[in-house]
């Protein structure tokens, strides 16, 4: 059986994951699974965060709705925090940035305000979701890719795509 890689995509809110893994999936065969989507689906909520005006994540829950599918290798995780996976889950990291100026227009047109907008583009500007992909895994499988213009989406895929052909090679 051939191995395929586990892939995560992580970054704050609004910085292209969606956009970025769904079109990775369709280029590599590789299983693609917005972890937001899971939650809604599976109700993998534990309460209701009333400042956020959001369903709190039930990461516990989570991580058991995927073990399975994770062992197997081959699938794309989207999702704005990486702290509570499994180190073991992932041969690679990539946490998308976005400039401020691009954030705030996407996290506008998606009906972010007060709070819950000033938040995510503090969370980009001091790096959160970066440092805590750090934190969480080998520093050397943890890839940083812009995500900006419509040329940054293209090259991240070939980037990756080229990655994941050396990584198939090295490892069957």
């Amino acid at each position: 059986m051939v191995k395929r890689p586990n892939i995560l995509l992580t970054g704050t809110p609004g910085v292209g994951k969606t956009t970025l893994g769904k079109e990775l999936a369709q280029r590599t065969g590789l299983t693609y699974i917005n972890v937001g989507d899971l939650a809604k689906e599976g109700e993998l909520y534990d309460g209701f965060d009333e400042e956020y005006n959001c369903p709190v994540l039930d990461e516990d829950r989570v991580v058991d709705e995927l073990e399975e599918q994770m062992a197997e290798g081959g699938v794309i995780v989207d999702y704005h925090g990486c702290d509570f996976f499994p180190e073991r889950w992932f041969h690679i990291v990539f946490v998308l940035r976005t400039d401020n100026s691009f954030l705030y227009d996407r996290l506008e047109n998606r009906g972010y305000v007060g709070k819950k907008l000033q938040d995510n583009i503090q969370c980009e500007i001091f790096q959160t979701i970066y440092e805590e992909a750090m934190e969480s895994y080998k520093q050397e499988i943890v890839h940083q890719l812009p995500s900006n213009e419509p040329e940054d989406l293209e090259r991240n895929l070939e980037q990756i795509v080229q990655w994941m052909e050396q990584w198939m090679k090295d490892n069957n």
